[in-house]
């Protein structure tokens, strides 16, 4: 395995990079944008989809896999990440290219370490009252490795081409219940105080001007709709999916000074 760092954007970077790939797969994805109107999000999503497109036209790859979002919807969709990870749907599943092309809807993606159970877990270990926002949006949380496996599937079988698949965990959950899972798993005594609509849209416009914005009036937009499957994309890969439950513990990594340490020396690029 070969890891490069370059500009995804600089013209002709993809094309020497998809040079003599069989299989491309975009991973790029943003919950948030450093500015409000959108452009940040069709630069990652929406433009990035017509970048790969093209270098995958030049370059002759044989497949190309998108990872993309539940509920994404390019004329519908209540958000800016949604409407453009629709936009870059549309941009693959529209194009002329010969190569052959699968995209993924993923709901909400756990597994070791990851963002969302961590996230939470390290904000109830150390403050006494969490304000959720949207604590009745539902979520069908899928592991990570259950997501790779229908990549792998993607990859060696033509019949996912040309096809789109929903990818959803087993069981569904309200964020309420998410994070009350989350909370019982590292024995906080944090209380969860769910918030109204009107109050979750208050908070998100005044972390809009929180540097790293934890919470954004886009996500609350993204939020106003489930992120739950109306088809089972496992079971059309005859694949089964593993429980959120289950596997939570596995999941949410030591919340300790030293790993503190860790993620500040991997953000100041310090390993």
């Amino acid at each position: 395995m070969q890891f490069v760092q370059t500009d995804i954007h600089r013209p002709g970077a993809l094309e020497q990079l998809f040079d003599g790939c069989d299989v491309v797969i975009n991973l790029v994805g943003i919950l948030n944008e450093s500015g409000r109107d959108g452009s940040g999000f069709s630069l990652a999503h929406t433009q990035l989809a017509e970048k790969i497109v093209a270098a995958c036209k030049h370059a002759g790859c044989d497949k190309l896999i998108q990872i993309s979002a539940l509920r994404a919807n390019a004329d519908h969709g209540p958000s800016h990440c949604l409407r453009t990870k629709g936009e870059a749907e549309r941009i693959i599943s529209t194009s002329t290219m010969k190569t052959r092309w699968t995209i993924f809807q993923p709901s909400v993606i756990f597994g070791p370490n990851d963002s969302f159970t961590n996230r939470f877990a390290g904000l109830l270990a150390w403050i006494p009252v969490l304000p959720l926002a949207m604590p009745d949006a539902r979520f069908a949380p899928v592991h990570v490795d259950d997501v790779v496996a229908a990549i792998v599937c993607a990859v060696s079988d033509d019949e996912t081409d040309g096809r789109t698949y929903q990818l959803c965990g087993p069981e569904t959950y309200t964020l309420r219940e998410l994070v009350g899972m989350i909370r019982s798993a590292i024995g906080s005594r944090c209380l969860v105080a769910g918030l109204p609509r009107w109050m979750s849209r208050v908070q998100a416009a005044i972390m809009d001007f929180v540097p790293g914005k934890p919470f954004s009036t886009d996500n609350y937009l993204s939020l106003t709709v489930h992120c739950l499957c109306t088809e089972d994309g496992f079971a059309q890969l005859g694949l089964k999916a593993r429980s959120f439950e289950k596997n939570l513990r596995a999941c949410i990594g030591k919340l300790n000074c030293r790993s503190d340490l860790d993620r500040f020396r991997q953000l100041a690029g310090r390993h």
